[in-house]
């Protein structure tokens, strides 16, 4: 989330800073998309949570049954990753989101992206994709570790795409819910 655009006329009491999400134990270098979305999620399943927000970076958001920060971890998101290795590497090639045959986004893709790819284009694709839902599983068992009732919520662009790999919730609207019971509109 970035600054207002100065051509939208906000009232400085209509604006949402950390201070208001009220979730215990926010650092204040955090993002307010990450304190809304775990305080949405905690909200929301009214216990301890995980939030995937796979968006440029896959951002992973940890909350406590008390609705406290429990810490997170960043990693770099698909369409990032795939850009990496084309600019990284002489013979991988850049890779788009979509495939250009079917210009469909990669989530409506998966069922059919095989484990073993033949070309390099699906191989990167897959190798992503099933390279951060693996990430997303792992730090998913160490928090069941520490609190064995806690449940995955995903949201983000690439949210759908991991859901369909992970067999998790997919709240695309994670952020957005958040906001409205924070600042319902006037009534």
């Amino acid at each position: 989330m970035g600054p207002l655009p100065s051509a939208i006329p906000l009232p400085s009491q209509a604006r949402l800073g950390l201070a208001d999400v009220p979730l215990a134990r926010l650092p204040a270098w955090l993002g307010l998309d990450r304190a809304l979305a775990g305080w949405g999620a905690w909200r929301l399943v009214a216990g301890p949570v995980l939030v995937a927000d796979a968006g440029t970076v896959l951002s992973l958001t940890r909350v406590d049954a008390e609705g406290r920060f429990a810490g997170g971890r960043l990693l770099a998101g698909v369409a990032l990753q795939l850009r990496a290795m084309a600019d990284a590497t002489a013979l991988l090639p850049a890779v788009a989101m979509h495939d250009s045959l079917h210009e469909q986004p990669l989530g409506g893709q998966l069922q059919s992206l095989p484990l073993w790819p033949h070309d390099t284009a699906t191989a990167m694709r897959s190798g992503v994709m099933r390279g951060l839902a693996a990430a997303v599983n792992a730090v998913l068992a160490e928090a069941k570790q520490q609190e064995p009732r806690c449940r995955l919520l995903l949201t983000g662009g690439d949210g759908a795409a991991l859901a369909a790999l992970l067999a998790a919730e997919h709240r695309p609207d994670l952020c957005l819910e958040a906001l409205a019971a924070l600042r319902p509109l006037p009534g």
